[in-house]
């Protein structure tokens, strides 16, 4: 008899834009309910230079609240990396709170990071952002900003992640020799997906067929384990890991394909501000921005900080998942290794938008989130590519090596 394969990390799984960041229903164990905020031990930084690029106690709010899209994890390295000694833990609300400091310096103000997902039954960043404007910057996906476009418009001021870590991947021995997802999908095997936007996408391409279109896909292990010839959602920053090393129903390795390689050209988790915050908090946003900028950098140079406070969090939050060091130690590799985190391809700037890019997003994914009901076609024909993104803070003079 065959035992449950337990969740782990990511594969409770965020969807793609569809309703704005579609959620994977999934029981969550129960939290921790009134409890005491915890702190770390130990003191920030060194304060910084009275007025200089790092002091913001002046221009910024004395919280600068981050909020992101998921639970704690490597590819959210850059906010939690600049989470200093000494930081509180809300176990109810999931939220971290600590001085803001950039190697060793502290900034004058704190930073408290929220996390997403189940923490906020699931909703999407944009929302969450004009339900509560202490929240200053949120982790905004490039397709969701286009959806919450006509309601809950937000800006990204820089990214983190340069190219999206989402992957189909397949079993290399019940597709021998595939190399795409292209070779992998050749004999009709089914495309399982949470949602509807990157099969539509490939099947745009001819890249896939309607009858292999699966979007049964609820977060587990289950389906792939059993039916090995089947292509499924991932991460490339996660499951390649879990399935080898976390699964020892699999235990080996798996093949896979960045979807950014075959058109999922979206941003993925951009820093953005509310559309009136990029005027009403231009002194701030003029000296976080390039923090934010060199906090990715920082992170993936140095991640044994950022890994660290994100692993505290995931067990004090014991909201039912895993997320552990080898996991943790895979993603910042593959963030490396993958160019998911790379200098704009355009300009050389890290954290910089390219304006054809974006452009190219929005024409080519409002079709699909018209189709899928995600916004009307009236919304998607308002829509400006330019109003979505600025490269008005960032720091052109930061780059990664």
């Amino acid at each position: 008899m065959s035992h449950p394969i337990p969740l782990s990390r990511r594969m409770i799984v965020r969807g793609v834009a569809v309703g704005a960041i579609a959620a994977t229903a999934f029981s969550l164990a129960a939290c921790s309910g009134g409890a005491e905020p915890e702190a770390s031990s130990t003191s920030a930084g060194t304060p910084a230079e009275a007025g200089g690029p790092l002091d913001l106690a002046a221009v910024c709010p004395e919280t600068v609240v981050m909020q992101q899209d998921w639970q704690p994890e490597s590819e959210h390295g850059a906010m939690y990396n600049l989470v200093g000694d000494g930081y509180t833990v809300d176990t109810d609300k999931k939220t971290v709170t600590g001085p803001l400091v950039v190697n060793g310096t502290d900034t004058g103000v704190k930073i408290q990071v929220r996390s997403g997902g189940p923490a906020v039954n699931f909703q999407p960043v944009p929302a969450l952002m004009y339900l509560d404007t202490d929240i200053l910057i949120g982790a905004v996906n490039t397709d969701a900003a286009i959806v919450a476009f006509a309601d809950q418009p937000t800006v990204a001021v820089t990214s983190q992640l340069t190219f999206s870590p989402q992957i189909l991947m397949w079993d290399p021995e019940s597709h021998p020799g595939a190399e795409t997802i292209k070779e992998a999908a050749s004999e009709g095997a089914p495309i399982v997906t949470s949602g509807d936007v990157i099969p539509n996408l490939l099947l745009s391409q001819g890249i896939i067929t309607e009858s292999q279109i699966d979007t049964s896909y609820e977060g587990t292990p289950q389906r792939f384990v059993s039916d090995p010839t089947i292509l499924q959602q991932g991460f490339a920053t996660a499951e390649p890991y879990i399935y080898e090393n976390e699964i020892p129903e699999w235990g080996k390795p798996v093949a896979f394909q960045l979807l950014s390689d075959v058109g999922y050209s979206i941003y993925p988790e951009p820093i953005a501000v509310r559309e009136a915050d990029v005027t009403e908090k231009a002194d701030c946003l003029k000296k976080l921005v390039p923090i934010m900028q060199q906090s990715q950098i920082d992170f993936l140079n140095a991640p044994e900080h950022g890994n660290s406070v994100i692993l505290d969090l995931v067990e004090q939050y014991n909201t039912g998942w895993t997320y552990s060091q080898g996991v943790a130690d895979f993603s910042v590799k593959s963030q490396k290794e993958l160019g998911i985190v790379a200098n704009d391809e355009a300009s050389g700037v890290f954290g910089q938008f390219d304006p054809d890019r974006i452009e190219s997003i929005v024409s080519d994914f409002t079709p699909f989130l018209v189709t899928a009901g995600s916004i009307t076609q009236d919304a998607a024909d308002e829509i400006d590519p330019t109003s979505l993104y600025t490269n008005e803070f960032i720091d052109t003079s930061i780059s990664m090596e």
